[in-house]
């Protein structure tokens, strides 16, 4: 997972100069061949999440608004739960147990969600975002019911992606780039016919093939869904475009296989590269959406995301539920919940 140095770093990384100071350093980059240098290690760490908190209608925040809602942030909250030497007496377990929470798998030193709101062009901004102006995904009722279901796991290939080491707990890789509690950095690194995306998380990984123009751009069969969807890029000016469709149904993402995701990449500085995506989506969505995210240099290169096809409790889940076959016993349901149809506000 993190090193304790990663966690040192995290408020640090999303600092950034002014958007004059930026825009006069690295805008205009270029690999040996032309195209715009978007290589390197960069990271979206930040408390800032896809969807805007419910405690502010605002897209930008003043330093002073960002600082209220880093106060009220849950992570924040658990930083300062749990500051100090913990205790090992029954008064501290019956304080932690307080709330309920069930789901409470790691304290704060496993977690690396940063410290602060992101800048996008030296602006802070309360959610990735940008429309519709209410900051939250517009799906239509035929999307939400598509994205929530009941299910069980007690099948092999019932069990996460994650846990089996497919596809990363945060879907960081897209389409759709995004953040979550830790391992929020990534690397890119191009060639005259390709780009590739590595994620910390899981190590998830696009190549993406780069054509002249868009009217180039051709994508495989739609027989055969892929991790991440398919991808095609090219060049239009300082800017890279990706063109998304046919992620793998199974996969926490954004589109069906019949939507489309338009991504744009631009080096704003040095420090910061600009993100751009737009979703289209008729079968989940009531309108298209999208946003904007920075893509800051981070301080260190990835770490390596030891994903170990290993669940202990697994034959116990398996042998269980085998039992409850023989007994003519009905499986536990758990409600499932994907895409944001039900993505917490973070506060």
């Amino acid at each position: 997972m993190k090193l304790l140095s990663r966690l040192l770093l995290a408020a640090s990384v999303v600092a950034v100069a002014t958007p004059a100071a930026l825009a006069q350093a690295g805008a205009g980059k270029k690999t040996a061949w032309g195209a715009p240098d978007l290589q390197g290690f960069w990271t979206n760490i930040s408390l800032t999440a896809m969807q805007r908190p419910a405690t502010t209608e605002k897209l930008v925040l003043t330093d002073d608004e960002a600082a209220k809602l880093v106060g009220h942030n849950t992570y924040t909250n658990v930083y300062k739960q749990e500051a100090g030497v913990s205790k090992l007496d029954q008064a501290a377990t019956d304080k932690l147990r307080g709330d309920k929470n069930a789901n409470r798998g790691y304290n704060a030193f496993w977690i690396d969600p940063g410290k602060n709101y992101a800048k996008v062009k030296g602006e802070n901004r309360s959610s990735w975002i940008t429309y519709p102006a209410n900051g939250r995904i517009p799906y239509s009722e035929a999307g939400i019911a598509a994205n929530t279901r009941s299910a069980n796991y007690d099948d092999n290939e019932a069990r996460p992606l994650p846990e089996r080491c497919l596809m990363s707990f945060t879907g960081a890789a897209g389409p759709v780039m995004n953040n979550g509690l830790y391992n929020n950095t990534y690397q890119i690194v191009q060639s005259p016919n390709s780009v590739m995306i590595l994620t910390e998380m899981i190590h998830d990984v696009r190549v993406i093939p780069i054509v002249a123009s868009a009217a180039e751009a051709k994508h495989g069969p739609k027989e055969i869904p892929k991790w991440g969807g398919d991808s095609v890029g090219w060049y239009e000016g300082d800017t890279l475009v990706v063109h998304t469709v046919n992620s793998h149904p199974k996969q926490r993402s954004y589109i069906t296989p019949a939507g489309v995701v338009t991504e744009r990449y631009q080096r704003y500085s040095d420090n910061e590269i600009f993100y751009q995506f737009k979703v289209e989506d008729t079968s989940l969505y009531t309108q298209p959406w999208g946003g904007e995210m920075s893509l800051v240099v981070s301080q260190e290169p990835l770490y390596e995301y030891a994903c170990h096809e290993g669940n202990y409790a697994f034959s116990g889940i398996m042998g269980g539920a085998r039992e409850l076959d023989r007994q003519g016993r009905p499986h536990p349901v758990e409600k499932a919940t994907f895409a944001g149809v039900d993505e917490p506000d973070g506060e």
